[in-house]
């Protein structure tokens, strides 16, 4: 598998790349493409353009959660894919894979942060798998639903509200899911923002792949300014897994990452970042 950084927060030096607080990426495993999150603006398709990676054979368009910063980008997609349908250009219509809940309303503090296209838009253009379950996207690559969540120190405090009704409820982004490759040498997890526990998502994917080894973990961690139970839970989490590297970004502050390099091998990331791992 082949994965390239789009969009992050960070450009990698001496890279006239774009970059922006969001995510995206792109991922081969054999000709099967993936594109994991499309970040806030059309930054992606200009990146992915400056890397010589075209977006017209994508198979699968997979969303991690709803937020507007992993969402935002589906709206410079269609036009983009409608641009070329416009010029003749042949291209795939990728399949949109994400939990059921990615696409309804989200605010926090009053203002909205969920995608700008709603579920019934999204099928305008899309075909479109919903799933709560795991869905095996290729023979190594598996998206995972709805995380269990069985830890006591992440994901106790709502972000924002959620839901069509008003008043809405506490959303505690129960959409919010990841990708894992399983490699030969263990488990590669892909993340967005990890809201639902980056260590709860490490144990799920272990559950879902059944296999105890972790290769490599990639994305936010939603460590930004963890409260303290989170943060020794978290920290005292990655002590006992004993990995061999990781790639936390976007969502995870400087000083986390300082705190996470004292246990384990943390590893810089940003847009022009190309990972490689053997099947």
């Amino acid at each position: 598998m082949e994965l390239k950084v789009l969009v992050d927060n960070n450009t990698i030096i001496d890279h006239y790349f774009l970059g922006e607080p969001a995510v995206s990426y792109l991922i081969r495993d054999g000709n099967f493409k993936i594109l994991f999150d499309v970040g806030y603006s059309d930054i992606f398709i200009k990146n992915a353009l400056k890397m010589n990676e075209s977006l017209l054979d994508i198979n699968d368009v997979v969303i991690s959660h709803g937020h507007n910063d992993h969402t935002g980008g589906l709206v410079p997609l269609v036009r983009f894919y409608a641009e070329a349908k416009a010029e003749k250009i042949k291209y795939n219509s990728p399949t949109l894979i994400a939990h059921p809940d990615a696409f309804l309303p989200k605010r926090y503090k009053g203002d909205d942060i969920g995608s700008i296209l709603d579920e019934n838009k999204i099928g305008e253009y899309f075909d479109t798998r919903f799933v709560r379950e795991p869905l095996w996207l290729t023979d190594h690559l598996v998206f995972l639903g709805e995380i269990e969540r069985g830890n006591d120190f992440e994901n106790r405090t709502p972000l924002g509200q959620c839901g069509k009704l008003d008043p809405m409820v506490d959303d505690y982004v129960k959409d919010d899911s990841a990708l894992v490759y399983q490699s030969s040498q263990g488990l590669v997890l892909i993340t967005g923002c990890s809201h639902a526990g980056i260590c709860n998502m490490i144990e799920y994917a272990k559950k879902v792949c059944m296999d105890d080894r972790i290769l490599d973990v990639i994305g936010g961690f939603h460590l930004m300014e963890p409260n303290k139970v989170q943060a020794e839970g978290t920290l005292n989490y990655f002590k006992a897994q004993h990995l061999e590297k990781i790639h936390p970004c976007h969502c995870t502050s400087l000083d986390y990452k300082i705190k996470l390099s004292k246990v384990t091998n943390v590893m810089d990331v940003g847009v022009g970042l190309s990972l490689h791992y053997e099947s």
